[in-house]
Parts: C-alpha cells; structure tokens; sequence
C-alpha cells in the first residue's frame, strides 16, 4: 500500500498539466449557449442551466430577488403542479437543487443519463411558463426571510461580514448581501419577482451545461428541441454594474455581538477578477493566499503567529478570483489568549512586512505548485464540479478557452509574479479592517 502511494505521488509530480476536458460548444438560434462535456466512466449526466443573473444585477431596493425567485422557480408551471419538477427527478433516481450567487443563478440535476430528455422537457417549461400565486409569493417570502434568521442574523460572523463587504464596497452591489437586506427582503412582491423572471429568465440570457455519459450531438438535438423553440428576450439590457469609486484611505470597523465566542480580526483588500485571457494576475494572488494562509503550519501568518510566537490560535488568508467584477483578498487572525486585538493586527503586518521583504520560500513555492496540479487533475474526477466550473467561469465573464488554459496559468506563477501581486494588492489605502468581538469592553483589558 505504501510502495502504490509514492508511486502515486511520483506519477502525479511528473505529470503534465492536466489535459483539457474533452468540450463542445453551440449557440442556439435564439442565443442560448451549450455546453458539453464529455464523460463516459459512468452512465450519469449533470444537466444545469446557468442565468447570467445575480443578486449584483437586482434593482436598487429590492434586494433578495434573485435568491427570492430561485426559491419560486419550484412552484407549479402551466404543466407542473407545485412540487412535481423535484418529485419527478426523485422519481427517476436523481437529486435536484439551485444556487444563487453575485453573479449568477443555477439549476442543477443528477441523474442518469437516459433521463436527459426529461430533465432539458421540465427545466425548458419553467424558463418561460412560470405560474405564481399570491399564496406562493406569500409562503415562500416567509420561507426566505426564516432562511435568513437563521443562517444570518443567528450567525454574528455572518453578521460581521455583511458590514465588512459593505463597508468595502461604497456603489457596487456586491456591497448588498446576496439573500438581500432584512427590511427589502419583507416588502418583495409578486411584480417584483415576475419583472425580474420575465426580462432575465431568457434563452439569451442562460447557459446549458450538460456533463457526463452524453455525446454532443444528442445534447445540441434535445436542445434545440426543448430550449430552441423559446423565444430570445429582444430587451434584455447589457449587463452594466454600478462602478466602485477609487478606495483613497483604508476603513475600519469594530463589531460588536455577545454571541461572539472567539474575537477575530478581518481584512478584506480590494482585488482584480480573473480576466479573459488576462488570469495570470489571479493566478498569483490564489499562491499568495496559500503562501499567506494557506496553511496553520507552513504559511506565514499560520507558522509566525500560531506556532512561533503563540500569538493566535487561527491564522488564514483567501482569494476567490471567479467573479465578474473586482473581488477581495481576506486575511484573518483570531488570537490566543491574553493576546489583545490591537496585538494580533501588529503581529499579522510584521508577519506580511516580513514576508514583503524576505519573498516566497522556493521550497513553500514548489509545494504550492504541486498541490494545485493535484487539485486540478483530481478535479476532473468529479463531472458535477467540472460542470460547475465551467457554468461559474462563463457566467462571471470567461470563456471555456480561459478553463481549460487555466492550469497551465497556475503553473506558470513565478515568485516575481507573486511579489507583483502583492505590491498590488496588499494597500491598506484599499482594505477594510475590522475588530469582531463580543463586548467593547475587551478593548480596556
């Protein structure tokens, strides 16, 4: 068993990047865009459609909407009786469910691969035959707004960073929390729900990704017959944001909550998106969140203050470049006992000065390097994450070009290009600090 691990482990450090995903690509006449990829290890098939909407793209004042109608979409259609949709799916053997995020929302099934046709019949009724009453308005508005009494405003972390994203993004929306703000949420109506549902729900507007024990061919087929009969929405606007005003001086906060077991100190740094055909900047920042954070034991912030000077007892950093605007780069430090906020904020930039002037560690570098070649060939061992991949990258503005070329990208990351990362990002004149805590009064001890 040993001697098959280091062969594995040898093997999978020799390889090349991993190969692209074996994808074909459509466009409907009707502007609807098809994916597929192809896996043939087991007869399965994800089958998700993604609209180039999310709670960025809401009108101002009624947060919410876009979770609001992805919640509706399970009601009844002109053919589906309330509930039928996921009973169906249940019935064939499959699972069913949805997301909304900033940038888009998705629907999703798994099932197996002789199912397909059902799947694209059913998700093809409900882009356009939507059927909403006032009770289902009245009943799932409640069912939404419990959703975020308990993982919001229960959560003081939560909490915490609906201030810290508001507080970093003065214009844009991605200031706005993606369930929507409490007293919005209370006033979204029927016209607010179908307004948004009869602009947005759009063959024009979506993505099919289809990934698993399907051939192209058979996939453009039931395509074209169940989604290219819809008509393209010919108002759908183009999909401007509210810009976000040049950031001249650092913001701060403290957040006070009794629920707060372990105070923590956040800093979020405003920072670029990966870019179509321009990722290498993202490339660098997702090592620097694993040379900063990544690791409790061999990062900077992690070995610095928890093991080397027992200054905290949790240190990370994060990036997530998968978005359609700038996004953030975190840091957070939760100190040890007896240790004050103020001491731990000290402690993380000497740790980040350190590190600005020393540079990566070749040895933390090549480590780095491998273990995102892992991920990335493990990865494709899962048809639904690749699925999901791809429908999160061309609905935040990339294309399936950039998924396949972005491995490579990774690998390419050189030190120089992490320290230029840094440079760039790492300017309190463009973060938001804040102190989370239980009581003020911590702040005297």
């Amino acid at each position: 068993m040993l001697r098959a691990s280091v062969l594995s482990l040898a093997l999978l450090i020799a390889a090349p990047v991993a190969q692209a995903d074996t994808v074909s690509t459509f466009t409907l006449d009707n502007g609807m865009e098809v994916v597929v990829i192809e896996d043939h290890r087991a007869p399965v098939v994800v089958h998700m459609v993604w609209y180039r909407i999310g709670s960025a793209d809401e009108p101002v004042g009624a947060s919410g909407v876009a979770h609001f109608l992805e919640h509706l979409l399970f009601k009844g259609t002109e053919t589906l009786a309330p509930g039928e949709f996921s009973a169906t799916v249940a019935a064939n053997g499959g699972d069913d469910n949805a997301f909304t995020s900033f940038d888009y929302t998705a629907y999703f099934q798994r099932i197996a691969a002789d199912r397909l046709d059902i799947m694209m019949r059913m998700e093809s009724d409900r882009m356009k035959n939507l059927l909403l009453l006032d009770e289902d308005i009245a009943t799932e508005r409640q069912v939404i707004i419990e959703e975020r009494n308990q993982r919001v405003e229960n959560n003081p972390g939560a909490l915490a960073r609906e201030q810290i994203r508001a507080a970093q993004y003065l214009n844009h929306r991605y200031g706005v929390p993606i369930i929507g703000w409490m007293h919005e949420m209370e006033e979204l109506s029927r016209e607010d729900a179908v307004g948004f549902y009869d602009l947005y729900y759009s063959p024009n507007n979506a993505i099919l990704i289809v990934a698993g024990d399907v051939q192209p061919d058979d996939v453009l087929a039931l395509a074209q017959t169940h989604y290219g009969v819809i008509p393209a929405e010919p108002a759908l606007p183009d999909r401007l944001r509210p810009a976000e005003p040049p950031q001249r001086a650092e913001r701060r906060l403290i957040y006070e909550d009794p629920r707060v077991s372990q105070p923590y100190v956040s800093r979020s740094y405003l920072a670029p998106e990966r870019d179509s055909g321009a990722q290498e900047t993202a490339a660098a920042l997702v090592y620097l969140a694993e040379i900063l954070g990544g690791s409790s034991a061999t990062s900077v912030l992690g070995s610095a203050l928890t093991y080397d000077t027992q200054t905290a007892v949790y240190a990370g950093a994060g990036y997530d470049g998968l978005s359609l605007d700038s996004t953030t780069f975190t840091l957070s430090v939760a100190p040890a006992e007896g240790v004050s906020l103020q001491q731990a904020e000290d402690a993380m930039d000497a740790a980040i000065a350190g590190f600005l002037e020393a540079g990566p560690d070749p040895d933390q570098l090549d480590r780095i390097r491998t273990q995102l070649r892992a991920s990335e060939i493990y990865a494709r061992d899962n048809v639904e994450g690749l699925a999901r991949s791809y429908g999160a990258a061309l609905t935040s503005g990339l294309t399936v070009q950039d998924v396949q070329d972005w491995p490579a990208v990774l690998q390419a990351v050189t030190a120089a290009d992490i320290m230029a990362a840094a440079a760039q990002v790492l300017d309190r004149n463009q973060a938001v600090t804040a102190w989370v805590l239980a009581s003020r009064e911590e702040l005297t001890q």
